[in-house]
């Protein structure tokens, strides 16, 4: 049996799958806030309860940042608590065994290449749009990790430009300007809104209002869906995926996948574009099944 983990900032997540990639236990608690000794037994909590029925299992997790290659601490979480601090190592003396610890992204992307939405492609670019921004690459059903451990985390990457006077103003948590993640990001449509109307709204709501032709909800939309043409754009020049698989709250926008490839042409070395961009099939699930198939 394959067990996998989805570790988010307001939930945290796990399935058990067996050998068919059927999927036959489900389990979701809330995720402590600010606490990290609580979150690490949360985690731990919810692994031996979903795991006492079986004697011969894998488990895999999904979180937010990535593993240092030499330290093992975590980096670039948006997490604030999970930051500098040696997850794998605390989870594994807890629970006496072996895990696996990818990037949320990543999760995603293995999913959706080995049954999902990519599973007809040999190499998958797949990207958050969520409460953060981030993407994993899979090739032939194998995830691509690069020595420090940052393989598609492009949504650190500034915006490409020439960045506009609220491009060059926004800063990521860590202080870095202008990145993609302040932009596509849930919060980042939120904080747009709230710079061009001083009100602060719901994305979904922003979303609602574009769609019964509200004036400035337009205006705010246009840019959403160029900022995203130019921030996609960036590794389509450089990988030139089979299939972009889109995943997270903000892929719910089916407008996205209309505008992308129309918008993307004057920002690639080409005059024209051909990868499809796609939803994830597997949806909020991806993540966790991703981090199940961390194992093979």
């Amino acid at each position: 049996m394959k067990i996998g983990v989805d570790w988010g900032g307001t939930k945290i997540e796990a399935i058990a799958i067996d050998e068919n990639g059927s999927e036959v236990n489900r389990i979701r608690v809330d995720s402590p806030k600010d606490n990290y000794q609580e979150i690490i037994k949360t985690v731990v909590d919810l692994i031996d309860k979903i795991s006492q029925d079986s004697n011969d299992f894998t488990v895999g997790i999904g979180m937010p940042g990535s593993l240092h290659p030499d330290t093992g601490l975590v980096q670039v979480s948006n997490t604030k608590a999970l930051e500098n601090m040696p997850v794998k190592k605390d989870i594994e003396k807890l629970l006496g065994y072996e895990v696996k610890i990818a990037n949320d992204a990543d999760c995603l992307a293995l999913s959706e290449a080995v049954d999902g939405a990519g599973k007809d492609y040999s190499n998958v670019f797949a990207v958050i749009l969520g409460t953060g921004v981030g993407a994993g690459y899979v090739v032939d059903k194998k995830l691509i990790e690069g020595p420090n451990k940052l393989s598609g985390e492009w949504g650190q990457n500034p915006i490409p430009g020439p960045m506009d006077d609220y491009e060059k103003s926004v800063k990521r948590h860590c202080g870095r300007i202008g990145a993609v993640e302040v932009f596509l990001s849930g919060p980042g449509l939120e904080n747009y809104y709230e710079f061009k109307s001083g009100e602060k709204i719901p994305s979904k709501e922003v979303i609602n209002l574009y769609r019964e032709n509200d004036i400035l909800a337009n205006e705010v939309m246009d840019h959403y869906f160029e900022r995203t043409a130019r921030s996609f754009s960036t590794f389509v020049n450089i990988i030139d995926p089979e299939v972009i698989v889109c995943g997270g709250g903000m892929s719910e926008i089916d407008e996205l996948y209309e505008e992308i490839p129309k918008r993307i042409i004057p920002y690639i070395a080409s005059n024209f574009f051909l990868t499809p961009v796609v939803k994830a099939e597997h949806g909020s699930s991806s993540g966790v099944r991703g981090a199940a198939y961390l194992w093979g």
